[in-house]
């Protein structure tokens, strides 16, 4: 590709932080977003900053119990813009960003810390109830309604095995009322698809390398594709439409960042665009192009079979000496993104030209 016609990746605001960041998430419909990590005293630390003509002003810093390593606003209204969050304590809390350090909803969800969350019912966007998948160190995957106390799913490890640490879980596939998928990735690999209308595993397989992030490319429409991120600077893009008895789905592989690849993020107004942020602190910006038919024949049985497309890298770039651990695009700025590094650090960055791909 021209590179004069690639989109570019700009700096626009860079902030240094006195705390480790882990998360950071726009807050819909305003010009504001959160970062959330551990101070040095092993506490919490939840900052709302906001984008004003050019710079970042922080209108709050809150230090909470317990260190926090996620977050999600998918299961709260827009009107109220709850903030739902996991943390080292596994606890998972719900708070108005009004007054963050009194939650209005609290329930110990784990054994031990929570390493990923996902939220999906609350926006307006999608079926279904509103609900929290959580996932923890003790190997369990949890779904939790905000309006009751106990879980509505349990997913645990079976009895006399040894719990393998739950990484990273995503919502999927909430095209109606009744149809929902949560999949979730441990650190041996394992990718797992679990239908919560039937109560049944879906899918499963191994990516050979610890799963760090996985991501529907929207999760509010029958399922189209989904990105996996692994250690050992790789990912895997798999499409979801059609699925083998024995083959499962169809799915390439992809290098990337020469080093661990952290995160993926589809673009919320494009699905076919997304980013990667890599353990050498950089960007890679790809475009998703699907293949001619996406259904072929299995040469076996006869039966149909994913065809999977290819990626095309757009740009990339290196911004930090150390990992990228979140980033966001803004759902209401199409380019607009914000990202938080090891190196305690805040960026946020505008992507040019995404509206001609």
């Amino acid at each position: 590709m021209d590179s004069t016609d690639a989109p570019q990746i700009i700096e626009h605001i860079h902030k240094s932080l006195n705390f480790t960041p882990y998360e950071t998430k726009f807050v819909p419909c305003s010009a504001r977003f959160v970062c959330l990590g551990i101070s040095p005293k092993a506490k919490g630390i939840l900052a709302i900053h906001e984008m004003a003509a050019g710079s970042l002003n922080t209108i709050g810093e809150y230090v909470l119990p317990h260190g926090i390593k996620c977050a999600t606003f998918g299961a709260s209204p827009i009107e109220d813009r709850h903030l739902a969050f996991g943390d080292y304590g596994g606890q998972l809390s719900i708070s108005d960003l009004e007054n963050p350090s009194k939650p209005i909803y609290n329930v110990q969800a784990h054994t031990s810390i929570i390493n990923a969350c996902d939220g999906l019912g609350g926006q307006q966007v999608g079926f279904g109830a509103p609900e929290i998948v959580t996932g923890g160190r003790d190997g369990c995957v949890r779904v939790w309604d905000p309006r009751t106390r106990e879980p509505v799913l349990s997913l645990e490890p079976e009895e006399g095995q040894s719990a393998r640490d739950c990484w990273t879980v995503a919502f999927g596939n909430s095209y109606n009322d009744d149809e929902r998928c949560v999949c979730a990735g441990y650190d041996n690999g394992d990718v797992k698809l679990f239908d919560l209308r039937t109560n049944s595993l879906r899918y499963e397989t191994n990516v050979s390398n610890g799963v760090t992030n996985i991501e529907f490319d929207r999760p509010d429409i029958e399922m189209n594709k989904m990105v996996v991120t692994t250690l050992e600077s790789k990912f895997r893009c798999f499409d979801l439409r059609t699925q083998h008895a024995d083959d499962g789905f169809a799915w390439l592989s992809e290098r990337a960042h020469k080093s661990t690849v952290w995160l993926a993020k589809h673009l919320p107004q494009n699905r076919d665009i997304f980013m990667t942020g890599g353990g050498n602190g950089g960007f890679n910006l790809y475009k998703y192009h699907y293949p001619t038919s996406r259904v072929g024949e299995h040469k076996k049985d006869k039966a149909p079979v994913g065809v999977v497309g290819s990626v095309e890298l757009l740009n990339s770039r290196v911004i930090s000496t150390q990992p990228i651990v979140s980033f966001d695009w803004s759902p209401d700025r199409e380019g607009l993104g914000v990202c938080s590094c090891l190196d305690q650090s805040l960026r946020v960055f505008i992507v040019t030209k995404l509206n001609k791909y």
